[in-house]
């Protein structure tokens, strides 16, 4: 069994089992705030891992903040605020949607990235670096006007070493809309790609990018029409397609996607449809995965939770860690962050 879950307990927490579910549980059973959402996670080195997530009585309201956890002696240790939305003034913001980035690199510092601002239609992005793993922090920084940093999910490094950050905006006049944010010296400066062109009008925010063979790349989205839609690059991030649907469904609600070292595409995402009570929502369970070969034909997976909850499963992040296993984290029920180690060659 891979290093980092030698010793790990391998009973289930999870309402699903699946064999390639090796564990199963909440990073924390209590916190000193009611709600959470909008968990990351990220490998600073082997077996070293680190996640973070917003709380505060509700999302939007002006106590919310930005938590981190780290994996250590098997378990997760006690959450640390490590940022929050007081501007010089005085007065006090909402953090939202964390975004951990390990770059490479030889002491590279770990980056988190969030948003800060009465709403997503009025929010800025902000970063904090860290140069021990995630311990201690900078002092906050603004990132330049008109970026914003990656929405929800990570970064990934082009072959060219650029840093290609999946963004988007949510704003009243143009609805919906995805971008992508481009880094070629290591986060000094950012030039913005896009905003992609939106097809048959889809809405859609929140992308992850997806690798395959000679460059092309894929990013797949979040939309308010009821499936997961998808966007192509055939020339390393320069350029993007139309957004199209995929043969996802997708209840509004966020997801996230890797691609594995074996070449296959890995989806974690809530597998139902739009609610007929309420347009353009829909029930976030069942939460799993789907893979997929040439990221256009995908295939139902495992399940991870599918017990019907009031806030569901939602908002999901998924990684490869250097021994080969996955991890994914997601809000369960708006009151707890879940922790699920996943072996791929099990899928």
């Amino acid at each position: 069994m891979p290093s980092l879950l030698l010793s790990c307990c391998l009973a289930l927490a999870s309402a699903v089992a699946h064999p390639a579910v090796l564990r199963s549980g909440f990073i924390y059973e209590t916190a000193p705030y009611p709600e959470c959402h909008a968990s990351t996670i990220v490998e600073t080195s082997p077996g070293k891992l680190v996640a973070a997530w917003f709380g505060g009585t509700k999302e939007k309201n002006p106590d919310v903040c930005i938590w981190v956890s780290h994996f250590e002696n098997d378990k997760w240790a006690e959450a640390k605020n490590v940022a929050d939305g007081l501007q010089p003034d005085g007065k006090r913001h909402p953090t939202w949607n964390p975004v951990l980035f390990q770059p490479p690199g030889k002491g590279a510092p770990l980056i988190l990235f969030y948003k800060v601002g009465p709403s997503p239609t009025t929010w800025w992005g902000m970063q904090i670096k860290s140069t021990d793993g995630g311990h201690t922090w900078s002092a906050p920084e603004r990132l330049p006007d008109g970026i914003l940093g990656p929405i929800k999910n990570k970064p990934v490094v082009l072959t060219d070493g650029s840093w290609l950050s999946p963004s988007s905006t949510e704003s009243r006049k143009d609805g919906w809309q995805v971008h992508f944010e481009c880094s070629r010296d290591a986060g000094k400066t950012w030039t913005v790609i896009g905003p992609v062109r939106k097809g048959p009008n889809f809405d859609a925010i929140q992308p992850s990018v997806l690798f395959f063979p000679g460059g092309r790349l894929e990013a797949l989205c979040r939309t308010r029409q009821g499936v997961i839609a998808m966007t192509w690059s055939e020339d390393r991030g320069r350029t993007w397609s139309p957004l199209a649907a995929t043969g996802l469904p997708n209840p509004n609600s966020g997801t996230d996607a890797v691609t594995l070292r074996d070449g296959r595409q890995l989806l974690i995402y809530n597998h139902s449809a739009h609610r007929p009570d309420r347009p353009g929502k829909g029930w976030r369970y069942p939460i799993g995965l789907a893979l997929s070969d040439d990221g256009i034909q995908w295939r139902r997976s495992v399940t991870l939770d599918d017990a019907p909850l009031p806030e569901g499963y939602a908002y999901p992040a998924i990684i490869q860690t250097a021994d080969g296993l996955v991890h994914a984290t997601y809000t369960w029920d708006r009151k707890r962050i879940r922790h699920v180690v996943i072996n791929p060659s099990l899928l």
